[in-house]
């Protein structure tokens, strides 16, 4: 990985290509090797994988993977940024070329048919407002990937790993679990992006289950979970009669799935949220 970009190679390619980092992009551009490093030593990825990178930007995190062996594709928004990265990898890493794509895209249209192969790893530094979103949007999409290890700001990091009980523990930390298990395993110091974030970041890990969370349909139990979080406060006696058909209606469903009515939501597993949308497709609810 000696062709790694530093702060000076990163502010030269900006400038190069008048690049002026956006919020609205959530470009912050890591420019230290040794977290790039980190990052590609955590993820675990080789020669065998093929790394799906969101929001590659200038290539830092790029090259990096393309040094572990890894074939990678990279999904970039901007039409600057996307046509400047093989260039990139062709001056400062060329023998990794040939294992290299790019794509302009919103990561959130991506669809299977896009790649030119089935990805088995997500690794990205997202942008934070739409961290969530993108990360579901590609499991859903993309059965393939089984591994991710993602940088996001730490608040949303210790959303998506919380687990029941909480107080963090809500829609993100549900609907990643339905997927499989996820854990925060690193903080990344502000120093190391440019420009400098006004926010803390951290890495988090997540693997595919071998076995889904339930065969319920996923979009219904999203539902339930989305209703449930509306209002944090209520019961799931309350937050569900909307979805349920009215408070007694809940109430039944939730007791045919041995859940108190009086619980809220951030106090079950997506488990439990899977039994109660098979408790509603049983008689006398259906």
């Amino acid at each position: 990985m000696s062709s790694l970009l530093g702060p000076a190679e990163i502010r030269g390619l900006a400038a190069e290509l008048d690049v002026r980092p956006t919020k609205k992009l959530g470009q912050n551009f890591v420019h230290d090797p040794n977290t790039v490093r980190r990052i590609v030593d955590l993820s675990g990825v080789g020669p065998d994988d093929h790394v799906l990178e969101v929001g590659p930007g200038l290539g830092s995190l790029t090259l990096g993977l393309l040094g572990s062996g890894a074939r990678v594709t990279a999904v970039e928004i901007d039409p600057v940024l996307a046509r400047h990265l093989p260039i990139t990898v062709g001056e400062r890493a060329p023998e990794t070329a040939p294992r290299f794509t790019v794509r302009t895209q919103d990561a959130l249209k991506l669809r299977a048919d896009d790649l030119p192969h089935p990805p088995t790893h997500l690794v990205a530094n997202l942008p934070y407002n739409v961290a969530v979103p993108v990360v579901l949007h590609l499991l859903a999409e993309l059965p393939s990937l089984a591994h991710g290890l993602v940088m996001v700001q730490t608040e949303v990091a210790d959303r998506m790993a919380a687990g029941p009980g909480s107080r963090i523990y809500g829609v993100p930390s549900v609907k990643l679990a339905w997927y499989g298990p996820a854990r925060k395993v690193a903080p990344v110091p502000r120093a190391v992006f440019w420009p400098v974030p006004n926010v803390d970041s951290a890495l988090v890990a997540f693997e595919r289950s071998a076995e889904p969370a339930s065969d319920v349909d996923r979009d219904e139990v999203f539902a339930v979970v989305d209703a449930a979080f509306a209002q944090r406060r209520k019961t799931l006696r309350a937050a569900l009669s909307s979805w349920a058909g009215s408070a007694d209606k809940a109430e039944a469903i939730l007791r045919a799935a041995g859940i108190d009515p009086r619980t809220r939501g951030e106090q079950l597993g997506v488990r439990d949220y899977a039994k109660i949308v098979e408790s509603r497709a049983l008689p006398p609810f259906v």
